[in-house]
């Protein structure tokens, strides 16, 4: 991998944590309810599920795709399944009206930490193949 796919996965990935981070945060504590109420925009409050969920989702697809070009783009791009589950994770949860909000994160994020592995796996098996 040349040095600027190296920069670009790096920036990719870290923006994508802390994308997903920030989602994570305003989504699971009072943080943003508290911060929307001190500057008087508290009717807004009812809504940001609708918006961090998916910010939530949609950076963990970055992640995945920064560590599928971290690990030498082996095998066919992951966009469209990422894109995929994305949709599917948001939708799912807009039909399951939030009911399962912090499983369905937790499976999201599990979901991308297994994905890493996967590809670390692959490269190991790639490598000692050659």
């Amino acid at each position: 991998m040349t040095a600027p796919e190296r920069t670009k996965a790096a920036r990719l990935r870290r923006n994508g944590l802390i994308g997903a981070a920030i989602a994570a945060i305003c989504c699971f504590t009072p943080f943003l309810v508290i911060v929307t109420a001190g500057v008087g925009l508290s009717a807004l409050v009812g809504g940001l599920d609708y918006v961090l969920f998916p910010l939530l989702f949609s950076s963990l697809g970055i992640v995945a795709y920064a560590l599928w070009i971290e690990h030498g783009r082996a095998g066919p791009s992951p966009r469209v399944v990422i894109a995929a589950a994305v949709i599917v994770a948001t939708v799912a949860l807009y039909w399951l009206e939030f009911r399962y909000a912090l499983r369905l994160s937790v499976a999201a994020a599990v979901a991308v930490v297994a994905y890493w592995v996967w590809l670390r796996r692959s490269a190991v098996r790639t490598s000692t193949e050659i």
